[in-house]
């Protein structure tokens, strides 16, 4: 269940208080209302809000908003303030915008307008976070249309995807560097109730142990040196959203003690803090390693594994799936000959057949790097042989064991036999310039047995007089 919008009312007026709580609660925000400005900075120390409805003149301090609105703008500066006054003017309001308040209020007020301001502050916060978010991370919101491919393998990604998008779990998200397994979360927090809040991605593995633990719970200023202002962590930027922790298995053991922390009391406690933050974030993690056997080795804590682990998803490696390698080629294609403004490219069967020939040990990234590489190079509307790397066009070794490993799935072994002739074939055409007498000879077949094949794989070519 997603945690409702919290709001802070501070009034000293019980009445004022008790209207504003009838008057959200019926919009279905959850209020927390306090007398004073003390009890305002304990419950924002305690509890992220959404947004604070503020009097200006709270019993004899007739400045005591704009003290409150100066604590904000310190402290948390994302969480919009309204303020509301018997006792206004347009100086006031225009002090009260100076001290960080994102609208103004006079009493009497009506109620509609109460709940338009707070709807819109609300609206406005949202979107400052998810910029804060966006600024983090560039890669754009994620769809599971994003996820290229129809192959058997990546339906069963697709389908798992969907099954667990709307349940409140924690999941671990498998699978080999460069498979994309950030797509795959991103897939997940698109799908699931939380999709109009952040998502907000961090690598645990790419940033030293001091500066991740800043980075996800926040400090406070003065904390450590270089700590000039306070700082919202990742937790508390996702409220309401997910997080992704990808690399989970280069978190630091110090770290992964107060990462479990968080998940059994749902709230974090920032660098040089005294008060628990309340936080409600789904974790998403991620890592290409074997967390089982580093729990075997000391160097993964078991509970955290097994908090982390409860929905475990496996994404294969692009080997794994080589069927959907035309489709994600052809996207990248598109893909980056739009941003080198080029016109449509196609490529030719042999280089799709080298494309499908290949291991990817770096899976679908590395695939990428390729077709920019080649859309780059290409000087002729279709991408050839010749435009693919030196390692990606002459891979004509051995298969490597993991290559002809039965997976778990089993395999068509008439189509994978069939794919492999057809990109040997395809391959043979294009160094012998389309010269099926040439290509035979490269194949150790006869002219008749080509062609033969040529007619199968839908490769036939125009023959010249010498291949006759």
């Amino acid at each position: 269940m997603i945690a409702k919008q919290r709001v802070l009312v501070v009034d000293d007026e019980i009445n004022m208080r008790e209207l504003l709580e009838i008057i959200l609660d019926t919009d279905g925000y959850e209020v927390v209302s306090v007398p004073d400005v003390p009890s305002a900075i304990e419950a924002c120390n305690a509890t992220v809000f959404d947004a604070v409805l503020t009097d200006l003149r709270i019993g004899n301090e007739k400045e005591a908003g704009m003290e409150l609105l100066t604590w904000l703008s310190e402290n948390a500066p994302t969480t919009p303030a309204i303020m509301m006054t018997a006792h206004g003017s347009v100086e006031t309001a225009i002090e009260a915008m100076k001290r960080g308040a994102d609208d103004y209020v006079m009493k009497p007020f009506k109620n509609d307008e109460i709940r338009l301001l707070i709807r819109r502050s609300i609206q406005q916060r949202n979107i400052l976070r998810e910029n804060v978010a966006l600024r983090r991370d560039q890669v754009a919101r994620g769809k599971i249309t994003n996820i290229i491919g129809n192959s058997h393998a990546i339906e069963e990604v697709k389908t798992m995807i969907r099954r667990v998008a709307m349940l409140p779990s924690t999941i671990a998200i498998h699978g080999e560097s460069g498979v994309g397994k950030e797509v795959v979360a991103r897939a997940i927090h698109t799908l699931s109730a939380r999709a109009d809040k952040p998502f907000v991605a961090i690598n645990c593995g790419g940033i030293p142990e001091h500066l991740l633990e800043s980075e996800l719970f926040g400090h406070k200023r003065g904390s450590f040196t270089g700590a000039v202002d306070d700082k919202e962590g990742l937790f508390v930027v996702a409220h309401g959203g997910s997080l992704f922790l990808d690399e989970i298995g280069e978190m630091p053991l110090s770290l992964q003690v107060r990462l479990l922390r968080v998940l059994d009391n749902n709230s974090v406690m920032p660098v040089g803090g005294t008060s628990q933050i309340k936080v409600d974030v789904r974790i998403v993690s991620a890592t290409n390693r074997d967390l089982e056997k580093m729990v075997a080795d000391g160097t993964f804590r078991k509970d955290l594994f097994y908090r982390l682990n409860v929905i475990p998803v496996y994404v294969p490696p692009l080997r794994d799936r080589a069927d959907d390698i035309p489709l994600l080629a052809r996207h990248f294609i598109e893909k980056h000959a739009s941003k080198m403004g080029r016109q449509r490219l196609g490529i030719s069967k042999a280089a799709m057949a080298a494309l499908q020939r290949f291991a990817w040990p770096g899976n679908v990234r590395e695939l990428e790097n390729v077709m920019e590489r080649a859309v780059a190079l290409c000087s002729s509307e279709e991408i050839n042989v010749d435009d693919l790397p030196q390692n990606v066009r002459n891979f004509m070794a051995e298969p490597a064991e993991c290559m002809v490993e039965l997976p778990p799935g089993g395999l068509d072994l008439e189509a994978r036999m069939d794919k492999i002739e057809s990109a040997m074939i395809g391959q043979a055409l294009e160094r012998s310039k389309h010269s099926q007498k040439r290509a035979a000879q490269l194949l150790g077949l006869t002219p008749r047995s080509l062609r033969y094949r040529l007619k199968k794989h839908g490769l036939e070519t125009d023959a010249s007089d010498e291949d006759e």
